[in-house]
């Protein structure tokens, strides 16, 4: 199942609207992972590194 076939399903089941749903951040749960094992995260990081990207983007303006 699908994060967006969850959120379907639960505002269904609900009533709710799919942005109360998407608000409430329901998300998948596999019982068989230890959800503090970071070795087991199959999914690319949540998070930017802004400074990164604007360091990345800066010589690629300045190209004429």
């Amino acid at each position: 199942m699908h994060q967006r076939q969850l959120e379907r399903n639960l505002a269904r089941a609900t009533g709710e609207s799919l942005a109360t749903i998407r608000r409430m951040g329901f998300s998948l749960f596999d019982p068989e992972r230890d959800p503090l094992d970071l070795d087991d995260v199959d999914c690319a990081p949540s998070m930017i590194d802004w400074d990164k990207v604007e360091a990345d983007r800066i010589p690629l303006a300045c190209q004429a």
